[in-house]
């Protein structure tokens, strides 16, 4: 029986950028500053970040972490996922002192996550994305 934490998401970046574009965006990349899905290609390059995109369209680049709780971020995407799934599976809540030492980051960055992932956890739920799904609304949780 294997751990749900196991799972390449949550150990690899690129599996966990993939995992993440898979739920906000089911019919490809959106470009979160004009909406358009038809002009957008993958860059490469080896200076690039993982997942970013350009959109032909209004000529900027981004990437699955704008628009969400992970914009603005310098912590890897599989360390945000661990601690979304960490924090939604807790009963009783998790400490910033316990994420530290369990995701393996500092107690500034443990704060910044908890911090962030709680705004997100309110009822209107905006910062966890949005857009890409069929009804204007996505989810990753």
């Amino acid at each position: 029986m294997s751990s749900v934490l196991s799972a390449k998401h949550f150990h690899d970046e690129q599996a966990a950028y993939d995992w993440v574009e898979a739920r906000l965006w089911p019919n490809g990349p959106v470009c979160p500053r004009c909406k358009g899905t038809e002009r957008i290609s993958l860059m490469g390059g080896q200076s690039t970040r993982i997942g970013t995109y350009k959109c032909y369209a209004c000529r900027k680049p981004f990437t699955v972490k704008v628009g969400t709780v992970f914009e603005s971020s310098h912590i890897p995407l599989n360390i945000w996922l661990q601690a979304i799934h960490l924090m939604a599976a807790s009963k009783k809540g998790f400490s910033t002192q316990q994420f530290g030492r369990t995701l393996g980051v500092s107690l500034k960055s443990a704060w910044f996550l908890s911090h962030r992932i709680r705004e997100a956890m309110k009822s209107d739920g905006s910062l966890l994305g949005g857009g890409g799904g069929p009804d204007g609304k996505a989810s990753i949780v």
